[in-house]
């Protein structure tokens, strides 16, 4: 991070530096307290900041009292940075990596119950995990501010679907922001926390890709005061989803429905721009950072500016009904053009996605947008001929390798054996040159799909899960396996770390072994190898004994991640 000239002077206390992961150090000013830190003063700073990083800062600058995730790109870097920010530690303020993000999302939801203010982090793949709390957060609703951010993945730069978090917003009728900018990231989140505790229900920052890990400069502004004093909510039943209780408070939530809608028209982050002709572009968060990047900074278009939800019906109907033709921009899927196409559109006047002017896959650019627009590509963007493509592959030294290595030997004597993969560095196991894996569907799916086909008759039936992933949702799978005999061979590929997104914590480090036995596979059938080189003789035995034994058998290949490794040294 790199700050910036001083702007002016703010009364705020934050006990450390830029260096720290917040500005400070200036003159004296009005005493403040800030992170339970007295008597610093700072000058408001200029900082240059990720996306995620402007996310994180705001949030502590909301007054959080705790920060929960998994790790997932592109979200990883929002807890990285609380973790990071010695300020934060000092006043307590966690900075927790959950087992998964169902798990943080209720242990968020616990905060926001005894009246703090809490931060959620995950990938929008992280969300269909947290589904059944989020949702249901907004039945209970919230009583300490509750934001939830969920990083979407156009393009699919390091995910399996192009999903759009802004539809579970609508499905769960909370309140939804979305960022044009890293200073609107900034700001947002404080606006979140306050808008979650004004409605009592949570709010759900969708950022993209391109947002979370571009850098742009983002000016601070005073923080609130450190974490609130612990509290209740006067309605203890809201908390308590009894049917008698829900029906209740489902009522509230649709009742609420109109005053949200009336927020997002006078939401300073909506806003209609006129222009010179009878063209209009609706643009989405990031795209309207594309759109005035186009027109340099002056659109001659009518430009309508959404950046919160739900959507401002009462400012759509004004630029529909001013414009022969609309064009809608948005990052992701056709969100707000498929519900512009079902309410307003009055004859082909809606254009985008579903009509060919932007493509239907893939992130927004600002070359697609200018294309769009009907603009001569700027051609900045346009790839080299010198570049050659190169996928990514294991890293030297992995210990994944030796596990498919030999996987591959041992598994040549049996024709009809598949492997069943998951999520994590290991999925590049399905690539040149070990192509050894047969599936990768979803965190945790590994266990659960190699047993439907053991229980459908394959044999071998061989599943390969990481262990982060394993924790994550691969529990729950070997316990089913466990509960029906399932003839299948689960091998945990450890390398002591979330590897994929950086090398945060494993929550199973040192324990995997005794959940095994835990959940009820045999201890003998528990076996635990180091997959170097020289022990490629004991781990085919072994292999080969916990195939050929009629039952669920597990096999722990464990050596340290070579990146964490490395740094450790």
């Amino acid at each position: 991070m790199v700050s910036g000239t001083p702007e002016r002077v703010v009364s705020v206390d934050l006990g450390g530096s830029a260096g720290d992961g917040m500005p400070g150090n200036g003159k004296n000013t009005q005493r403040n307290t800030y992170l339970g830190i007295k008597n610093y003063d700072i000058l408001e700073k200029k900082l240059l900041l990720l996306g995620d990083e402007a996310v994180a800062l705001g949030a502590l600058h909301a007054g959080i009292a705790g920060d929960y995730a998994y790790p997932g790109t592109p979200s990883t870097e929002i807890t990285e940075y609380i973790q990071a920010s010695a300020p934060a530690r000092r006043a307590g303020i966690r900075g927790d990596w959950c087992v998964n993000e169902k798990t943080a999302m209720e242990a968020a939801l616990g905060v926001s119950y005894v009246g703090r203010r809490a931060l959620v982090c995950m990938k929008h793949v992280g969300l269909n995990v947290a589904a059944d709390a989020f949702i249901n957060s907004a039945m209970t609703g919230t009583h300490g501010g509750l934001v939830v951010v969920a990083a979407d993945d156009p393009s699919m730069h390091s995910s399996q679907n192009e999903q759009d978090s802004r539809f579970y917003g609508r499905f769960a009728f909370v309140p939804l922001f979305e960022p044009s900018s890293q200073q609107e990231a900034y700001d947002m989140v404080r606006a979140g926390f306050e808008l979650s505790e004004s409605v009592r229900l949570p709010v759900l920052l969708r950022i993209t890709t391109r947002m979370a890990h571009s850098r742009a400069v983002v000016t601070t502004a005073p923080p609130a005061p450190g974490p609130a004093a612990l509290s209740f909510s006067e309605d203890r039943a809201r908390w308590v989803l009894l049917p008698v209780n829900a029906r209740r408070r489902y009522g509230e939530l649709l009742s609420a429905q109109d005053d949200l809608e009336l927020r997002a028209e006078t939401s300073p982050y909506n806003a209609l721009i006129p222009g010179t002709n009878r063209k209009g572009v609706i643009a989405c968060g990031i795209a309207y950072n594309y759109v005035t990047e186009a027109f340099g900074g002056a659109p001659d278009r009518n430009v309508l500016k959404i950046s919160q939800y739900p959507l401002p019906r009462k400012l759509i109907r004004r630029m529909v009904e001013s414009c022969g033709e609309v064009l809608v921009l948005e990052d992701g899927q056709p969100f707000v053009e498929e519900q512009l196409r079902g309410l307003l559109d009055g004859g082909g006047k809606i254009r985008g996605r579903l009509t060919g002017e932007v493509p239907r896959v893939g992130e927004l650019t600002p070359d697609n947008v200018r294309a769009a627009l009907g603009l001569p590509s700027a051609e900045v963007n346009a790839p080299s001929g010198n570049v050659v493509p190169r996928p990514p592959a294991l890293c030297a030294g992995c210990g994944h390798r030796d596990v498919y290595e030999i996987l591959n030997e041992v598994l040549r004597d049996y024709p009809d054996a598949r492997v069943f993969s998951d999520i994590g560095c290991y999925t590049l196991g399905a690539l040149p040159p070990f192509r050894a894996i047969d599936s990768c569907v979803d965190m945790g799916a590994s266990i659960t799909m190699a047993k439907g086909a053991a229980d459908a008759g394959l044999h071998p039936s061989v599943a390969v899960i990481g262990d982060s992933t394993f924790t994550h949702s691969g529990i729950t799978g070997l316990l089913d396996a466990v509960n029906s005999r399932a003839n299948v061979t689960v091998i945990i590929s450890d390398n002591l770390t979330t590897a994929m997104t950086g090398g945060q914590d494993s929550a199973g480090t040192g324990r995997i072994e005794a959940i095994c036995a835990g959940v009820g596979v045999e201890p003998e059938h528990v076996r635990t190898v180091v997959p170097l080189p020289r022990n490629h003789d004991e781990i085919r035995r072994v292999i080969r004994e916990e195939i050929d034994y009629p039952g669920v058998s597990v096999v722990i290949p464990r050596r340290e991640c070579i990146q964490t490794l490395k740094r450790k040294r």
